[in-house]
């Protein structure tokens, strides 16, 4: 993956960031369990039943049951953080997070590991692509992507502290370090990690990092793109939203994910709503990946710095078309 992020540190990956940082929040809260379903190595959950072992449930491969036992320990006072891959615990578990979590609006944290195209080799059945889509589906889930490490610790802190269901997605590979340190996070706030006059990029999970190398181009030619995190896809930050619209008037959104239903359609939305604008919109067009290594699937689906570069200059000249009509 480095060649695909040219001058950038890489730090862990985002799913080992969750294992270490829910393993400090267990040490100060005993209300705190985990469950997993038998894949506690891989998502990582498994740093923190090593800690606290009395806390700690590997339900076995049945993802369903591993959603509706949280909402039973939630419903007693416990605060559950439930992991599995993405594309096990969204999908298969729908049904449960819909009924015994979203519905009573339970106090469950659900991770789902692997997220995207990114893990590689595993293929279709693992790749989550429609994660974010689904749990942004259910009524009162936050709904969150981290970009790195040290947002990740401070996306589960987060979710601790709030009451009521968060949806997180995590990452296999090591990610490319946005922040130095663990960054102030707020659901519902994203963060300007670049200002910029011509144009805005959104972007959250690994696609923050493709943004700031596409701004960093862009800017050998002129064009000062502000690039913005917005790892909380739900609730959106809607005012961050408003002022790229009204302080650059062209918008750009890349992820990791379906175009259909992601953050890019969450965040026309707010675009259509508040200050309509040209967008242009960098992710999965409405397909599934296949097996390969991790970096040539983000290269062959479009899923790199360069498509964000390309996309900035398209939403520019249709602005610029725009305005000579």
């Amino acid at each position: 993956m480095n060649h695909l992020y040219p001058g950038r540190t890489f730090g862990k990956a985002t799913r080992d960031a969750y294992g270490e940082a829910l393993r400090d929040l267990g040490r100060d809260h005993e209300e705190i369990v985990v469950l997993d379903a038998d894949l506690a190595k891989s998502t990582k959950s498994a740093t923190f039943g090593e800690a606290f072992p009395d806390r700690f449930f590997n339900v076995g491969i049945q993802e369903a049951n591993l959603v509706g036992m949280a909402g039973g320990m939630a419903s007693s006072g416990k605060v559950p953080f439930i992991s599995s891959f993405a594309a096990f615990v969204i999908l298969k578990g729908f049904d449960q997070l819909r009924m015994a979590v979203s519905y009573p609006k339970l106090n469950v944290k659900v991770i789902g590991s692997h997220g995207g195209i990114s893990i590689g080799e595993d293929g279709a059945s693992q790749q989550s692509v429609e994660d974010v889509a689904l749990a942004c589906a259910l009524p009162d889930f936050v709904v969150c992507v981290p970009s790195d490490e040290h947002q990740m610790r401070a996306v589960v802190k987060a979710a601790f502290e709030h009451h009521g269901p968060v949806y997180i997605r995590s990452g296999r590979p090591k990610a490319p370090l946005v922040y130095d340190t663990t960054p102030e996070f707020a659901f519902g706030k994203a963060a300007t990690l670049r200002d910029g006059s011509d144009l805005t990029i959104i972007a959250n999970g690994l696609l923050v990092a493709a943004a700031l190398i596409a701004a960093e181009r862009l800017a050998e030619d002129g064009i000062e793109a502000r690039v913005v995190d917005m790892a909380c896809v739900k609730p959106l930050d809607e005012d961050a939203v408003r002022s790229a619209a009204e302080d650059t008037g062209a918008i750009v959104v890349a992820e990791e994910h379906l175009l259909h239903g992601g953050l890019g359609a969450r965040v026309a939305q707010a675009v259509a709503t508040s200050h309509p604008v040209p967008m242009e919109f960098v992710g999965l067009d409405d397909t599934y990946a296949e097996s390969g290594d991790p970096a040539g699937l983000m290269e062959k689906y479009g899923l790199t710095w360069k498509e964000v570069d390309a996309a900035a200059r398209r939403v520019l000249s249709r602005r610029t078309a725009g305005a000579a009509r």
